[in-house]
């Protein structure tokens, strides 16, 4: 573990530092005495998730003028690459859009990394390059993801890979599943199925639930994932692997569902608005991160959901915002419309 001050020399950029997980990596960075530049274009993020201690920069990593402006006026250490559009049903349905956003601005931040000598760069991608995965998969399976988000991550992953063995570019990645708590979006229409039961529950309206409900994952309390993503760039075993990352325990939607509405003291009501195409089951191993970082998740998901419902009860609403840059209207669930 790294004690608080040892760092204070390097700077770390992490984008998506506004949005949910990229926050609370900047928290833990800046915890240790890491300088840190918050990038984010606040799209799906807000400013007053930001650690006031960081440098804020508001922008796009698609801008790659102001990234080479950025790596220009500072010695990059390390970066964290948080930043996506991460409404993974949706992307079928905007697939320029989540390749310019997802796959392009990545390869911006993969350029300057290289140009400027990061040390490491870290990459949270996602267990949704696996697709279906019904049986236990660690990260020998051959990944076969089944949408356009999966899709991006998978090509992020593979430059990351390509760019180390000719450039040497050092880099870290994790794949973390279904993860919640604080700062989550809870007034997006798209993603964050937990954020959205949480907001049905305490405005006492029915939760949606695409299908029937009983989809599964292994929901991961951010506690359990922001300090590894954050510690990784100190430990020179974990450079150059891949890891999934999260918790052990699948619940289906509607355990999920329940548990939410029992911990608001709320009636549970169902409203099924059809079904998505969307991988059915997600069940992944944690055995490599527990033996390269001695990885053990702490949180339960009735202790992190109570830890997010408490904050979700004093957080400022937000207005949900419509997306706008729908491009395939075929097959697109009514509730998207």
């Amino acid at each position: 573990m790294i004690k608080k001050g040892m760092k204070n020399k390097e700077i770390a950029l992490v984008t998506g530092a506004a949005g949910f997980i990229g926050s609370h990596v900047v928290d833990e960075l800046v915890g240790v005495g890491v300088r840190v530049i918050a990038f984010d274009n606040l799209s799906g993020g807000f400013r007053h998730n930001v650690n006031k201690r960081a440098h804020f920069v508001k922008g796009s990593i698609t801008d790659e003028r102001l990234i080479a402006r950025i790596f220009q006026k500072n010695k990059i250490d390390y970066i964290f690459h948080c930043a996506a559009y991460a409404a993974e049903g949706l992307s079928h349905f905007i697939k320029k859009f989540n390749y310019t956003n997802n796959l392009l601005g990545s390869v911006h931040l993969i350029n300057a990394a290289v140009n400027h000598e990061v040390k490491c760069f870290v990459f949270t991608s996602s267990a949704a390059v696996y697709g279906d995965a019904t049986t236990r998969v660690d990260e020998a399976v051959t990944p076969a993801p089944q949408d356009s988000y999966g899709i991006a991550k998978f090509a992020i992953e593979q430059e990351l890979a390509v760019s180390h063995k000719l450039f040497g570019l050092n880099y870290v990645i994790f794949r973390p599943h279904n993860v919640y708590g604080e700062r989550q979006n809870l007034w997006d229409t798209y993603r964050n199925v937990i954020g959205i039961f949480i907001s049905q529950a305490l405005e006492g309206k029915p939760c949606t639930v695409f299908g029937d409900g009983k989809q599964t994952r292994a929901f991961t309390y951010v506690g359990d994932v922001a300090p590894v993503i954050a510690q990784s760039v100190f430990n020179e075993k974990a450079y150059n692997h891949v890891f999934n990352i999260g918790a052990e325990q699948a619940y289906s939607i509607h355990e999920v569902a329940h548990t939410v509405y029992a911990i608001v003291n709320a009636e549970v009501k169902v409203s099924y608005i059809g079904t998505r195409h969307e991988a059915l089951h997600i069940n992944v191993s944690h055995a490599k991160l527990k033996n390269f970082l001695n990885y053990e998740p702490r949180y339960s998901l009735d202790d992190g959901l109570r830890r997010m419902i408490a904050w979700a009860k004093k957080a400022k609403p937000h207005k949900s915002k419509k997306f706008k840059h729908i491009e395939i209207f075929k097959n697109l669930p009514a509730a998207w419309v």
